[in-house]
């Protein structure tokens, strides 16, 4: 089973470089348009079976062009959505910034019990993800499908793969940047020990449009 994640197309919020976890939350900007539309060129030769979106906005926009292309309907799954700031929401501010991906980071290390300041624990976030991802996966195998597309969102991709993958650690999701509509594909791992294997990891969009301009505090690297 092949599973790519694909990071939303650019919203405002994303060129603002605020923080914004809100749902529904904003539409694409006219480059975000730009992105998602070039997305069947640039996953030409994935032989995608199932498309699955959050319950944001931003991903179902992302999503339609390669929906319409490969004549499937997207299943929105809301356990898909972006890790919300809540406190920090549409802040820019540096110590905001660092003070969201400080739990974030800290999920990723394995502390699960902290909470995101008015949010949820870091083991809420994944049942939520693994959730989707169990569904999505099973969905997939009875259809006889092999490979699915998850549109989602940065930071819950990135902390998600730090600790769903035995090739990738939390100081990946330090050091990676995913622009928006960049690709991480994962297959399924042989050990049994973890679910997946990172087989590619795109930090600029796919397509390679927009891969000069901000992707907002979701797609940067933490220092």
């Amino acid at each position: 089973m092949r599973l790519l994640l694909i990071r939303h197309g650019q919203i405002q919020s994303n060129a603002d470089q605020v923080i914004d976890s809100r749902i529904p939350g904003p539409s694409l900007t006219r480059l975000g348009e730009q992105q998602a539309a070039a997305l069947p060129g640039g996953l030409h030769r994935e032989d995608i079976g199932a498309i699955w979106v959050s319950s944001m906005t931003r991903t179902h926009q992302t999503a339609a062009p390669l929906a319409r292309a490969h004549g499937l309907t997207p299943v929105e799954r809301h356990g898909l959505h972006e890790i919300q700031g809540n406190h920090w929401e549409l802040s820019g501010d540096p110590e905001h910034v660092a003070a969201y991906y400080d739990v974030v980071l800290s999920w990723a290390h394995g502390d699960l019990e902290r909470r995101m300041p008015g949010g949820e624990l870091g083991h809420e976030f994944f049942a939520r993800y693994d959730a989707v991802v169990e569904e999505a996966v099973q969905d997939a195998r009875r259809a006889g499908l092999g490979t699915v597309a998850l549109v989602s969102h940065g930071t819950a991709i990135r902390c998600w793969t730090s600790r769903r993958t035995d090739n990738l650690a939390a100081a990946d999701l330090e050091q990676r940047p995913l622009e928006n509509t960049g690709v991480v594909a994962l297959e399924e791992s042989a050990d049994g020990a973890r679910s997946w294997t990172c087989r590619s990891w795109m930090g600029e969009p796919v397509s390679g449009v927009g891969d000069r301009v901000p992707s907002g505090p979701a797609g940067e690297p933490i220092f």
